[in-house]
């Protein structure tokens, strides 16, 4: 996790809970696993200079990029990527304000998603955005439809307060869409905030119940 705050070193309440930048190209030195890195920024200030330079944090090892930001300029996302050098899986994530400022309207979200056709690979439907709000995958389901009807090839991934005791809320989800990935965060922690470290022994359960749910 970065966002232009803790790029830049400016105090934030996310400061304890996202790791310095300049150890994140450490922590992607495993091969073992996917290494992304979100990038939060939800003001879009000088978007493509600083997305490059989240990236360069990542080192050699990172392997995928999330966007928590509001419809940033593809052209910015895709600048930022082809200066960096790097071939990296892209996630959008289309949150909350996203969806808000679309008018609530899966087509007027499957417009603006073609804007970054061959620049995005997955979108993130979330309207917890981290803060461990149960999801309404019903209400979800909808975008879901839509988008997967226009962009088949595009990733279908949902989050929304899912965790060890309440992963049943993204099932309808996961009946209509099987390939679909799913998102935990705050509900990883007993206290329910991001702001708190995870619990390993949650984060072991909420592993065991996804798969359960996704096999």
């Amino acid at each position: 996790m970065m966002s232009y705050k803790t790029l830049h070193g400016l105090e934030t309440k996310w400061t304890q809970a996202f790791p310095p930048k300049e150890k994140i190209a450490e922590i992607f030195s495993s091969q073992e696993t996917t290494n992304c890195l979100h990038y939060a920024d939800y003001d879009a200030i000088l978007v493509s200079q600083n997305l490059c330079a989240a990236i360069g944090y990542g080192g050699n090892g990172i392997n995928a990029l999330q966007l928590d930001m509001v419809w940033p300029n593809p052209e910015d996302i895709a600048n930022a990527i082809k200066v960096s050098g790097k071939q990296l899986e892209v996630i959008l994530q289309v949150g909350k304000s996203a969806i808000e400022q679309a008018k609530d309207n899966p087509q007027e979200i499957v417009s603006r998603i073609r804007d970054y056709a061959g620049i995005i690979h997955h979108v993130l439907l979330d309207k917890s955005m981290g803060k461990g709000l149960g999801m309404d995958a019903v209400g979800l389901m909808p975008f879901a439809q839509a988008i997967s009807r226009e962009f088949p090839d595009l990733g279908i991934v949902a989050a929304g307060g899912l965790g060890p005791e309440s992963i049943g809320l993204v099932e309808p989800l996961v009946k209509e869409f099987p390939n679909i990935s799913i998102d935990a965060q705050g509900r990883l922690r007993p206290s329910g905030s991001a702001l708190d470290p995870v619990d390993w022994d949650m984060a072991e359960k909420y592993l065991i119940e996804a798969l359960k749910l996704l096999r």
